[in-house]
């Protein structure tokens, strides 16, 4: 009985609402739709993003084993990349510190910055961290938890995913494109460590060269590449990025409409991340966004399966998650005036 009074209360209370308050924000709604369904049949532009050679790119990394800081494979898997940009046109820098970890440990960090048309004013920055995670502390064998890990999408893909996009620019393109390689991004304080925790353990790279940017540098804005490549990957609107740049956050997620890749950008938000573009947005002022996975139904991690664990391995890497995020990269900065 109290069921069926709930309802005729609520049916009610819908029908009021909707006669007096409701029916503006539904044709509101139904205007919002529309606008977002001509954003969807929007013509892509640019070239077309290839996933393999993403995935090959992200592969080559994955083949120095695990990239941990001040380990031979770190250093020459840091040439690598470097050189890759070259190879495309761009003008390659590297900013080198000693940074010191959360246990005190010296970690020689190294950001790589590839500038494409250095000459131009107008610059996009895109980025994301290259280093490895030292430990497997989110392994669901706990035998694993100092192991570390081979890294495929945290955080090869995103390297990877720059690297295919620094290939297909043209000379003509408008604007330049600054690529940085952020080192020390995964040093942050490992789940089993018992010591106290400094806080600021994360993100040391971008740290570094947000306080540290080179003599006049400036940016019109920033995206980050984090995990770009996983299996079953959606990016969600992340919380600092829609604090700092939400007019960013927009355009990147219209992009992804117009490119034909909007399931993989849900309109909805999916948390606060501490990650390399808070210090781009609170120390260096470049309004930057994050474009990372949530996964809200995973119970090993909403960051995915393969978060810190041994499997975040290339036989975990999508291709058309790579060619979903590429192609909406594309998108960005071909429309870009």
């Amino acid at each position: 009985m109290k069921k069926t009074v709930v309802v005729i209360l609520i049916v009610a209370a819908l029908f009021a609402a909707y006669t007096f308050g409701v029916r503006p924000l539904v044709a509101q709604y139904q205007a919002e739709q529309a606008s977002a369904e001509s954003d969807e049949t929007a013509v892509a532009v640019g070239p077309s993003f290839n996933a393999d050679s993403a995935f090959s790119f992200c592969a080559a990394q994955c083949n120095f084993g695990p990239r941990p800081m001040n380990s031979e494979a770190h250093e020459a898997c840091g040439e690598w990349i470097a050189e890759k940009f070259r190879s495309f046109g761009c003008q390659v820098v590297t900013q080198r510190a000693d940074l010191r970890g959360y246990d005190g440990t010296m970690l020689k960090s190294t950001n790589i910055m590839a500038r494409f048309r250095p000459e131009l004013t107008t610059r996009i920055l895109l980025c994301a961290h290259w280093d490895s995670r030292p430990w497997a502390d989110n392994d669901p064998d706990e035998a694993n938890h100092r192991k570390p890990i081979l890294a495929a999408n945290d955080a090869a893909s995103g390297v990877a995913v720059m690297l295919e996009v620094a290939r297909l620019l043209p000379d003509s393109l408008s604007i330049g494109v600054d690529f940085v390689c952020f080192d020390a991004e995964d040093w942050g304080t490992p789940q089993w460590y018992e010591g106290e925790d400094p806080g600021d353990s994360w993100a040391l790279g971008a740290q570094y060269f947000a306080a540290n940017l080179p003599e006049g540098y400036e940016a019109r804005y920033g995206i980050l590449l984090d995990m770009v490549g996983g299996q079953g990957a959606r990016f969600y609107q992340e919380g600092v990025s829609l604090q700092y740049a939400p007019a960013i956050v927009e355009k990147v997620w219209r992009a992804a409409r117009s490119a034909g890749y909007g399931s993989f950008f849900p309109m909805d938000s999916g948390g606060f991340i501490t990650d390399d573009h808070v210090p781009l947005n609170r120390t260096a002022h470049i309004p930057t966004i994050d474009i990372i996975p949530y996964y809200p139904d995973c119970q090993q991690s909403s960051f995915g399966p393969t978060w810190h664990t041994l499997s975040d391995d290339m036989q975990h890497i999508d291709r058309n998650t790579l060619k979903a995020v590429g192609q909406t990269l594309i998108q960005v900065l071909f429309t870009e005036k």
